[in-house]
């Protein structure tokens, strides 16, 4: 009696202190990604919010939007998995909180780093239109302002905004734009402005998938590296980039916006 009750106790136990179970590679489960926009260590505040950037250039932030497609997450043994592209394309927006959790289905498991795309690959740009469906209906995109018809292509990566560098527009605001896009062309090679974004998770907490419970990535984008990154880009400079070979160099600074703050298991 005394041992039977012993083993209870023991398993008791072992269920308080918060064991995770056996994870099943077979079982798919929810896997959380939180894209938290930030601007250095300030948090991003939409038409009140003032930052400076390395020029020493004052601006506000009225808009920003950016694709997060193609999710892959790999173990520490080297074991990847890939999202199926039906299910990885994510259109996240500063202003819709919802966009910045980026949900998707994973086998269970521990993984130790995070892969995905900063924009829309060339094969899902040139599919035949009506197989891009959700965020890459090109008809939303349009209305979204995240779609180039005279281009025929997604624009990956949007921020505007307010500054006294810009020079006045016909409106008479100092507005600037950055609009990056490119998927390498159709029919001739072109710009191609994707970004692959791998993330070390080792260092602030591995994701510990388990079905009955939602793991989630917390990542932390900091928009003032487009400015501060590899190359500094003024304003007063460049205050439109949209097409063009200058958009090149923002989008290499843009691959280095994501930090792995935590994550939440």
């Amino acid at each position: 009696m005394i041992y039977i009750l012993l083993i209870v106790a023991t398993f008791t136990a072992c269920k308080k202190d918060g064991t995770a179970p056996a994870a099943d590679s077979n079982v798919k489960a929810t896997l959380s990604i939180q894209f938290d926009n930030i601007v250095g260590d300030k948090n991003l505040q939409l038409n009140t919010g003032v930052y400076k950037n390395a020029a020493g250039e004052s601006f506000q932030v009225s808009r920003l939007k950016y694709f997060i497609t193609n999710i892959s997450v790999k173990t520490a043994a080297g074991k990847e998995y890939i999202v199926p592209k039906d299910s990885s394309y994510f259109l996240v927006s500063e202003e819709d909180a919802a966009s910045q959790f980026v949900k998707v289905r994973v086998p269970e498991g521990e993984y130790t780093s995070l892969s995905f795309i900063l924009g829309v690959d060339s094969l899902s740009s040139v599919m035949e239109v009506s197989k891009r469906t959700g965020v890459l209906d090109p008809s939303a995109g349009m209305d979204d302002g995240m779609y180039w018809g005279w281009n025929m292509g997604y624009i990956f990566f949007k921020m505007e905004g307010i500054s006294d560098a810009a020079p006045v527009d016909p409106s008479g605001q100092h507005k600037f734009r950055y609009h990056i896009g490119g998927f390498g062309g159709y029919s001739a090679p072109t710009l191609n402005n994707n970004r692959t974004i791998r993330v070390d998770l080792t260092a602030a907490g591995v994701a510990k998938v388990r079905s009955g419970r939602e793991t989630n990535i917390h990542l932390m984008v900091d928009v003032l590296k487009m400015f501060n990154g590899s190359t500094q880009v003024s304003i007063a400079a460049n205050p439109t980039v949209m097409f063009g070979d200058f958009s090149a160099k923002i989008a290499d600074n843009n691959a280095q916006l994501f930090r792995h703050d935590h994550t939440e298991n």
